[in-house]
């Protein structure tokens, strides 16, 4: 069967999905093809199940420590099962949600191989879509498409010569699906995903060890977020390896441990716990979809392409993992919204790295946007720094958690706010106010003159804007 579409999408993840209903809007003639589940990764394998998860383990640290709240119970028990099941609820909800959304917006989805076919008796250029189904003796769909957008996503990466199994040495995958919690296990990859895990496990009471190449935690992010990061994991218990560098090919399952041997600058060593998380990026899905049919650039992996998401197939499009740059999945949902809004010939805005939030969800959490303060420093700017701490804002001591702080980077000769930089309680949420400061180009000061509720987390955001100068009230 061949059927004729405005335009195709390859894969229904975040940056699949949202791309598909924003072509509706646009009255565009859409479908999506998915070999797996709507929803792709973000839903099923990574920022919902995991975010579950670290919600269950913030609130059985918080139920450890009820008494200081006033709160006295008898008995705290992790039931484990039941916290699997609350993730695999919350994610079959949402699940549901986009099937809706898909047939509120008349998308058809296609549950297959989707494969980019070269020139043939469909178009005389490439882009014609062969849907290839599982099904012995089902004939593949052709799906003829005016413009194609490539959202086939990513999946875990590992260090060379360390072969997953996703039983003993696993990656976000496997242990997403575990059925009980390990004592031990060692987490390879001090990165976003690496410290989510450890702060997690530590949470659920799973004595834990982290192997981080570089130099620190978290080795984009700013390096005073990285240092009270360390300090809040150690408080866990978590033991952090900084400057390691594993013996992928000397990680071995013995008995019933896994051995993690690896050098540091105090010489070699090893660590034998239950079970390894390797957690080391992820890798674009750019195999068996059809690129080698078109004149499309791969390079170091991910598809090439211009500002409008374009590939050197002009009708070709690519956005999210598969292209590179911040692979997260409201960059991803974005990208996926310029795609179609140029497709329908209107003029958007590209995504900015500089105007994007990135968000750890660790306890504490961390989140920024723009420039660190050594990246301004490096650039040439001229950086003055205001920070303000969360022990000395009520709602915190309210809350319960006063660790971290809110650091502004700004421009002292222009007074331009280069980059806000968060630890501490709920910072996921707040970040927006900062992003989109950097959106509107605002300055410190104007940001310190935005009246911050009292009593309230945001109160942080206020007075570091004012630290900048000095002039802050609390601190």
């Amino acid at each position: 069967m061949a059927e004729k579409y405005d335009l195709v999408i390859l894969g229904a993840g975040t940056g699949g999905y949202v791309a598909a209903i924003r072509a509706a809007q646009l009255n565009l003639n859409v479908a999506v093809v998915e070999k797996g589940k709507l929803g792709g990764t973000c839903l099923h394998q990574g920022c919902i199940p995991s975010k579950a998860l670290l919600r269950s383990a913030e609130v059985f640290k918080t139920v450890k420590q009820a008494d200081t709240f006033g709160v006295e119970t008898k008995e705290t028990a992790l039931n484990f099962p039941k916290v699997m099941e609350r993730k695999q609820q919350i994610v079959d909800q949402l699940y549901n949600g986009v099937q809706s959304l898909m047939k509120k917006g008349k998308i058809d989805v296609y549950h297959g191989l989707g494969r980019i076919l070269g020139p043939s008796i469909f178009s005389p250029t490439p882009g014609t879509i062969s849907v290839e189904y599982e099904e012995e003796g089902r004939e593949n769909d052709m799906l003829i498409p005016s413009n194609v957008i490539v959202a086939t996503g990513s999946r875990p990466r590992t260090l060379p010569g360390l072969e997953l199994d996703e039983t003993n040495i696993v990656s976000s995958n496997g242990a997403l699906a575990m059925e009980e919690l390990p004592s031990s296990i060692s987490i390879i990859g001090g990165g976003v995903i690496g410290v989510e895990w450890a702060s997690m496990f530590a949470d659920f009471g799973v004595k834990v060890n982290v192997f981080e190449y570089t130099d620190r935690l978290l080795p984009t992010e700013d390096k005073d977020i990285s240092k009270e990061m360390e300090k809040a994991l150690a408080a866990k218990g978590v033991v952090i390896h900084t400057g390691a560098k594993v013996d992928a090919s000397g990680v071995k399952t013995v008995g019933e441990g896994v051995i993690v041997p690896y050098t540091s600058d105090s010489g070699q060593a090893e660590v034998t716990t239950d079970k390894v998380l390797v957690s080391v990026g992820r890798e674009p899905n750019v195999k068996n979809i059809g690129l080698e049919n078109t004149d499309i650039i791969v390079e170091n992996g991910f598809i090439k392409v211009n500002k409008n998401y374009q590939t050197k197939e002009s009708h070709i499009y690519a956005v999210g993992d598969v292209i590179g740059g911040m692979q997260l999945a409201h960059v991803a949902s974005h990208e996926g919204i310029a795609a179609v809004e140029h497709i329908s010939g209107g003029n958007p805005h590209p995504v900015d790295p500089q105007m994007t939030a990135r968000c750890t969800y660790s306890s504490p959490e961390a989140a920024s946007v723009g420039m660190t303060e050594d990246e301004a420093a490096e650039k040439g700017y001229n950086v003055k720094i205001g920070k303000f701490p969360f022990q000395a804002v009520g709602k915190a001591l309210v809350h319960g958690d006063t660790s971290g702080f809110v650091k502004f980077v700004t421009d002292q000769d222009t007074d331009d706010l280069l980059g806000v930089h968060m630890i501490g309680p709920h910072v996921t949420d707040m970040i927006s106010e900062a992003a989109l400061a950097k959106l509107l180009d605002a300055t410190h000061w104007e940001v310190a003159s935005s009246i911050h509720p009292h009593p309230s987390l945001s109160e942080a955001i206020g007075e570091a804007a004012l630290a900048v100068d000095g002039k802050q009230i609390h601190g």
